[in-house]
C-alpha cells in the first residue's frame, strides 16, 4: 500500500516525461562519412505493413499480418544495426541510425505482443508503464532500452526537437511512422515534412473559438521545444499549416492537450 501511494503522490512529469540527460559515451561522431549503412530490410518491412492512405490520415502498421519470415527480417535488420560501428558514423549518420533503431525495435514489441490494445499494456512488473525501460539491444556492448535511445542520446546529443515525430511509439497519437527509413541524406527533410504533417492533422493541431487542442507531446516534452507557452505556441506555428500558423503564434486563450494511446493498427 505505501509502495502505490508513493507511486500516485509523484507528478505526471516524473511517471510520464523522462529527462532529458546526456549520455556522453555515444557523442563522438565521424567527421566524414566512410561507412554506408544497409536500410534496405527496414524498408522492406515498412514497404509491406504501413498503409499509409486510410481514412482517418493516420499512418497504420498491420502488425497482425507480419509473417514469421519477415519478423525474422526485422529481427536481422536490428541485429545489423547493433553490430555496426555507431561512433565511426557521422553525426547525421548516427542520428537517423538511432531513429531507425527506435522504430525497428518499438515494431518488433508490439509483433511479440500479438492482441495488445496499446503499447503501455506491455508492462515489465506491476507498477510498470510500458516498455520503455527493458533492455532490448546491445550495441557496443551496451545494452540498451527505448527510453535511453530516446531521452539519453537522441534528444540531449542532437538536440532537435522534430526528433519527436520521427520516432514512432505505435500509437494513434503518436506522430506517423515514416514509410521511409532515415538516412543522413534524407534525415533534415524527413523530420521537417513529419513534423508538418502532423500538425496539419487534428491530432497535432486543433484550433476552435474557445481553446487550441495540441499534442500532449507538447506538454510531455515542453523543454524541448521552448519550455513556456509563448516558446512552444511559436515553435508550433513555424510548422503549422499557413492559414493556422499566425492565430496559433498570437493566442493568448486556453491550450488543451490530448493524446490517443490506442495501437495505431488497421
Amino acid at each position: 500500500m505505501l509502495a502505490l501511494l508513493l507511486v500516485t503522490a509523484l507528478p505526471a512529469r516524473a511517471l510520464f516525461e523522462p529527462k532529458s540527460e546526456a549520455w556522453e559515451r555515444w557523442r563522438p561522431a565521424a567527421d566524414v562519412a566512410t561507412i554506408t549503412l544497409d536500410h534496405s530490410a527496414w524498408a522492406n518491412v515498412l514497404s509491406r505493413y504501413l498503409n499509409t492512405s486510410t481514412d482517418s490520415g493516420i499512418y497504420l502498421f498491420d502488425y497482425a499480418a507480419v509473417t514469421s519470415a519477415d519478423r525474422q527480417q526485422l529481427q536481422s535488420y536490428v541485429d545489423y544495426l547493433a553490430s555496426q560501428p555507431v561512433l565511426r558514423l557521422t553525426a547525421q549518420q548516427q542520428q537517423a541510425y538511432w531513429i531507425n533503431l527506435y522504430n525497428a525495435l518499438t515494431v518488433a514489441l508490439i509483433v511479440d505482443n500479438p492482441g495488445v490494445a496499446s503499447i503501455r499494456d506491455i508492462k515489465d512488473g506491476f507498477f510498470s508503464l510500458g516498455p520503455w525501460n527493458r533492455e532490448l539491444v546491445t550495441v557496443d556492448g551496451v545494452a540498451l532500452t527505448l527510453n535511453d535511445i530516446e531521452h539519453r542520446i537522441l534528444r540531449p546529443l542532437y538536440r532537435d526537437a522534430r526528433v519527436h515525430f520521427a520516432v514512432n511509439c505505435a500509437s494513434l497519437g503518436c506522430p506517423d511512422l515514416q514509410a521511409v527509413p532515415f538516412t543522413a541524406n534524407n534525415l533534415d527533410a524527413l523530420m521537417d515534412s513529419a513534423a508538418r504533417a502532423f500538425l496539419a492533422h487534428p491530432r497535432g493541431l486543433t484550433i476552435e473559438d474557445e481553446a487550441i487542442t495540441v499534442s500532449t507531446i507538447f506538454k510531455w516534452f515542453d523543454e524541448d521545444f521552448g519550455d513556456s507557452k509563448a516558446a512552444v505556441l511559436s515553435w508550433i506555428a513555424d510548422y503549422a499549416p499557413e492559414g493556422s500558423a499566425e492565430e496559433v503564434r498570437g493566442w493568448a486563450g486556453k491550450v488543451r492537450y490530448e493524446y490517443d494511446w490506442d495501437l495505431n493498427k488497421p
